[in-house]
């Protein structure tokens, strides 16, 4: 057992039945037996295979425990008798079985944990089909299901997983030699499972999931002990984005690299500063790590204001062994000003090769812009004073006489620098720190009303005062810059904030987005256009969503064009966008891109959701008509075979009584036929309907006569003085035939249901009133779906149909079916039903209208 108080685990991990697993577990025991370490078999399945069973002899077999379920008889492994011998190793076949139940625990996993937290070590084995991670993918491959999982995270936590490998021929192999299953079964296992392409892939997943056991172990070790060199076990490719547009021919050479390193990993990253501030357009960024990800790749944002630094850090921590840059795009002004990134990044790399890839965009970078940052108007009056206040200065100055010396003069032109580049920025301060130190040789230097300096000191002074105006004039400029640009960056946040909360309030109307999009930036339209059809030479494009005047009917036609992606473009007309502002447009043409597809998802779920409800009625019809299909065929079909007989000499009486229950049963089939016909025209809208004036009181005698003998269990009380409802007599009678059904179904004997009508305007309502249980107000609106039973679980009152039957027959009719609660307990349904005046040449139906006494049955 473990000293460390926990047993081990070791597991054999095989891609397929019969590579061997179980094998290799009891040569493992007996291997261990030898050395003299107590080993038993707490549970091994050999399957009947002759050299698996042979592999047991002299090892000690822990007999299995025997489970009854279901009448019949299993056996699983002791737990109880293992923990209770308490030896040293256990061997345990099939990690993912599941026990029967009455078992301690579910899964064998669970009862291989039991013995690891006794302290003793396991050897068990199972097949990567099991795996719960990718149970779903063998599926797909093999086309079968797998019903028993283990975990990943209890195999991952396994001491020592070993892989039983074997090619798929050998396998098949083994298989045709008998050595895997029976013979009876060999044929069907090689034509279905054991397809050498289903092995093939298997075998890869196997292998994939060790290797990354066996990364996450490299990397955990290197963690560990403290380990930053590379360990070159494994390709890894880091490509560095920038945004710019030479991203993805970077990225198909790391790709390319990646993939002669025998799959080697891609990982892009792209380095943020952490003051937010970077020139990367979101847009490319966003379809280069599409692309990363399309080529099997990963995408990593990290921040990072020194990129070299963040690079080998990012790179280093990942375990690479190569790093791909571009060259740089600076122009050969700015290379003069020190080494770019990809210098500083070689010279620090150490064990990871740097590959510098060309391309297009190399050297191409501007020049420095010698407006420096602050409005054109502020630099104009800095260039003003730059002109104007060395001979001012040098003019006041000479006033003095002798009483200032040449440190004085120095400090007060250094004060004129200070100012102008507080004023006019950079260059002016430049122009008025070189015009400074000239008037200061000429008129304050020895020899005076000349350039040439005596002495020293005066060089060495007029050499300080240009230095330190160049640096106070650079930090001014800076601080200006920074300024600048944290204020656009507060304005940008503030935009996409803004855009952020039009998502978050479900805002998602694209005429609405680009409404925002054209008043935030000042242009006069905006409109999003989808390629629909490209051919060699000419692109065909269409609107899909617009705001403002003119409509683009090209994206030639506008002044800016920001792609969504590669079939969307946002097109702008009013002006032309500087380049921070397009990083900032394409944000929102990235959300309209993804509004398109949202819109579309909606759509096609609106279009998919009559299906949905057409499956749901279907399966809910089949579910509900099942019985009552079956059950009055049945019945006619056992009356009719009965009758036929020539082994039983029926009677007359019995003879009538047969033929009454065939009758009877095909009548109730036919309503139910007749029913589902009516529901299905009226869901249809094709269901015919003829209104005419007529007495409702007419209406009783036949929907009472659908009822049967229940009929006689119904009171009605209709007034004769009731004036005629315009309706389809028809249908009217199935109305209250179905209600009446419905209210009988409900009564208690002795209180009968009760029909009464009465006149409330232009409207005549008919209640059928019952004394049953009655339903909850918040579940009135659910007894009129169709094929449910509200609170019935038995399935010979009914399929559910009377009900919404009913009311669909009412509101064809124009009228209405709502239900009521009965006064004293119970339910009322009142049908609501258009009262009718008699048009010329229209005669009501003849009869109740003679009578005197309304007509009362029960």
């Amino acid at each position: 057992m473990s000293s460390s108080g926990r047993g081990h685990l070791r597991v054999y991990l095989g891609a397929a039945p019969g590579v061997g697993k179980t094998y290799k577990m009891l040569g493992e025991g007996q291997r261990r037996r030898e050395r003299g370490t107590d080993v038993v078999v707490g549970f091994v399945e050999t399957h009947g295979r002759e050299h698996t069973a042979a592999m047991l002899d002299g090892l000690e077999v822990i007999p299995r425990r025997i489970l009854d379920y279901r009448g019949a008889s299993f056996t699983e492994m002791d737990l109880d008798a293992v923990l209770a011998r308490r030896p040293e190793v256990a061997l345990v076949d099939e990690l993912a079985h599941t026990n029967v139940p009455g078992s301690r625990h579910a899964k064998r996993w669970e009862d291989i944990d039991a013995l690891l937290s006794a302290g003793i070590d396991v050897i068990s084995a199972v097949n990567i089909q099991h795996l719960e991670s990718i149970n779903d993918v063998v599926e797909k491959i093999t086309g079968v299901p797998q019903q028993e999982t283990v975990p990943d995270r209890v195999v991952r936590a396994a001491d020592q997983i070993e892989l039983v490998d074997m090619t798929p021929e050998a396998l098949r192999r083994r298989m045709a030699h008998g050595n895997v299953y029976a013979a009876d079964k060999v044929d069907a296992a090689l034509g279905n499972y054991f397809r050498v392409g289903n092995l093939s892939a298997l075998r890869e997943l196997a292998l994939l999931w060790l290797a990354d056991r066996v990364d996450a172990g490299l990397q955990q070790y290197r963690s560990q002990h403290d380990i930053d060199s590379t360990w070159e076990a494994r390709e890894r490719v880091v490509v560095a984005l920038t945004g710019g547009p030479e991203g993805e021919t970077l990225i198909r050479r790391a790709a390319r690299i990646a993939a002669r390193s025998s799959g080697g990993d891609l990982l892009a990253v792209h380095i943020t500063r952490s003051d937010g501030l970077t020139g990367a357009n979101p847009t490319t960024l966003e379809q280069q790590r599409d692309l990363v990800e399309s080529l099997g790749g990963t995408y990593h944002q990290i921040v990072g204001d020194d990129i070299p630094d963040a690079l080998l850090s990012f790179s280093r921590a990942e375990n690479a062994t190569q790093l791909v840059l571009g060259g740089s795009r600076r122009s050969w002004f700015s290379s003069l000003l020190g080494p770019g990134i990809g210098a500083g990044t070689i010279r620090e790399s150490g064990d990871i090769d740097v590959h510098i890839v060309t391309h297009s965009e190399m050297g191409r970078g501007r020049l420095p812009r010698l407006h420096g940052s602050l409005s054109r108007r502020r630099q104009v009056l800095g260039f003003v004073l730059a002109v104007a206040l060395p001979p001012v200065l040098a003019l006041l100055l000479g006033l003095g006489g002798d009483t200032l010396n040449l440190t004085s003069n120095v400090l007060a032109f250094l004060l004129a620098v200070v100012v102008v580049a507080l004023v006019g920025g950079l260059w002016p301060a430049i122009l008025t720190a070189v015009a400074g130190s000239l008037v200061l040789n000429y008129f304050f230097t020895p020899p005076t009303r000349t350039f040439t300096i005596a002495e020293v000191n005066n060089a060495l002074a007029l050499g300080i005062f240009v230095l330190v105006a160049g640096l106070v004039s650079s930090v001014v400029d800076r601080a200006a810059r920074r300024t600048r640009q944290a204020a656009r960056s507060a304005a940008e946040s503030e935009t996409l904030a803004t855009l952020a909360g039009t998502v978050l309030r479900g805002e998602t109307g694209l005429p609405a987005l680009l409404e925002r999009v054209r008043e935030a930036f000042g242009m006069t339209s905006a409109c999003l256009m989808e390629r629909i059809d490209t051919d060699e030479l000419v692109e065909t494009w269409r609107p899909l969503a617009s705001a403002g005047t003119p409509t683009c009917r090209r994206p030639e036609d506008g002044d800016a064009e920001i792609p969504g992606r590669e079939d969307l473009v946002l097109v702008l007309q009013g002006r032309t966008l500087a380049a921070d502002e397009r990083r900032l447009v394409g944000a929102f043409a990235a959300h309209a891109a993804a509004l398109v597809d949202r819109m579309r998802l909606s759509e096609a779920a609106a279009e998919a959701k009559p299906l949905a409800e057409a499956d749901k009625l279907r399966t809910a019809l089949l579910r509900a008509v099942g019985h009552d299909l079956r059950s009055p065929l049945a019945s006619a079909k056992a009356s009719v075979t009965s009758l036929r007989s020539d082994d039983v000499e029926w009677t007359e009486d019995e003879r009538d009584e047969l033929l009454a229950t065939a009758d009877e049963s095909l009548d109730r089939l036919a309503r139910l036929v007749d029913n589902l016909l009516d529901l299905s025209r009226l869901q249809a809208g094709v269901l015919p309907v003829f209104n005419r004036p007529m007495a409702l009181d007419e209406i009783l005698p036949g929907a009472l006569a659908e009822l049967g003998d229940d009929a006689d269990r119904v009171r009605v009380d209709i007034p004769h003085t009731l004036p005629l409802v315009d309706a389809d007599p028809a249908l009217l009678e199935r109305v209250i035939a179905n209600l009446l059904a419905n209210a009988i179904r409900y009564s208690p004997l002795g209180r009968p249901p009760v029909v009464t009508g009465s006149a409330l305007g232009d409207v005549v309502e008919v209640r059928v009133i019952d004394r049953g249980p009655g339903i909850p107000p918040a579940e009135r609106g659910r007894v009129f779906a169709p094929f449910q039973r509200l609170g019935d679980t038995d399935n010979t009152v009914g399929v559910g149909l009377g009900l919404a039957l009913a009311r669909g027959l009412a509101e064809a009719m124009h009228g209405t079916v709502q239900p009521e609660e009965t006064p004293g307990g119970g339910l009322t349904m009142v049908v609501s039903m258009p009262s009718a005046t008699l048009r010329p040449g229209d005669t009501p139906v003849p009869g109740s209208r003679e009578r005197s006494e309304p007509e009362v049955r029960g």
